[in-house]
């Protein structure tokens, strides 16, 4: 059974994240980004003149890995599900350089036997040259096979808010991406190696026909869709991306971006994938400059 005290006290040494602009446009072209090679505003995260780096990478930078793995945890690791990720990012993230992840859990909420509990681990980048902090990044995960702790007097957090619905209006902006075959090969260059997105043995184990895509890759494919079909391609507008994970996407499909205009300065998002009919990201926040 999942341990509360050691599981909310988990201690994660500073980790030093270092990439170079290569790392930046590796990141961007498993997004997509560059699939028009005339696509000008695009070149801009995959080219190194007049580079940028897309916001989202922050999601990727400092991991510490599925510590849930560590017997101490008493989690049951093979059932969590990354459930929503939440970046803000705090100033222009640079196209190289170093900074330092620091990771703390932030709550524990059980839902009960057999429904699971919900973790919020929060991890904050520091730029190791001014110490002024880039970026946070919030992932909320659904230990499925974890709920109970906190029967008998055990500690239990209040949850995390719920992300809100997106409007039931039509939405204002469309943009629909093909994703290729191999792109769950490239995405996992950028850092997450976890073999159900390359091998297919172990995507059966997971009870999948054949690996999938990361969600944070469908993540950052939000994120490309508010830059190019928003902001100008200035990656530098983006402030916050919060969305929720509903479903998987396999290499290969085509994934159907919804936008909407909420103010000057908040987008809500929602993704499909229409050829099965399926939602796959929803509840999407973007904030904007």
């Amino acid at each position: 059974m999942l341990d509360y005290e050691i599981c909310k006290n988990w201690t994660f040494p500073d980790l030093v994240h270092r990439y170079t602009e290569r790392d930046t446009m590796l990141y961007a072209l498993g997004l997509g980004f560059g699939q028009d090679p005339m696509d000008r505003g695009a070149l801009r995260f995959v080219y190194e003149e007049a580079l940028q780096a897309v916001p989202t990478m922050a999601a990727v930078m400092g991991s510490p890995g599925i510590w849930w793995r560590d017997p101490k945890t008493g989690a049951d690791a093979v059932k969590l599900v990354h459930g929503e990720q939440d970046v803000r990012v705090l100033r222009p993230l640079p196209v190289k350089g170093t900074v330092i992840a620091r990771n703390r859990v932030v709550s524990l909420t059980d839902k009960g036997a057999g429904k699971g509990a919900v973790a919020v681990v929060l991890r904050t980048l520091v730029d190791a040259a001014s110490g002024d902090t880039v970026a946070e990044s919030r992932n909320v995960t659904f230990l499925r096979g974890d709920g109970g702790f906190s029967t008998d007097g055990g500690k239990s957090d209040p949850g995390p808010e719920p992300l809100p619905a997106v409007p039931e209006r039509a939405a204002d902006v469309e943009v629909s991406y093909a994703t290729r075959p191999e792109a769950a090969l490239i995405y996992r260059l950028s850092g997450d190696v976890n073999p159900l997105h390359a091998d297919p043995d172990v995507a059966a184990q997971a009870g999948f026909d054949r690996p999938i895509l990361h969600g944070l890759c469908t993540y950052g494919m939000a994120a490309r869709a508010a830059i190019e079909q928003v902001l100008g391609h200035d990656a530098a507008r983006l402030k916050r991306l919060a969305l929720r994970f509903t479903s998987p996407v396999w290499p290969g499909e085509t994934v159907r971006y919804e936008l909407w205009r909420e103010g000057a300065a908040l987008l809500r998002l929602r993704a499909s994938v229409d050829a099965r009919k399926t939602v796959v990201l929803n509840n999407g926040l973007v904030e904007i400059g």
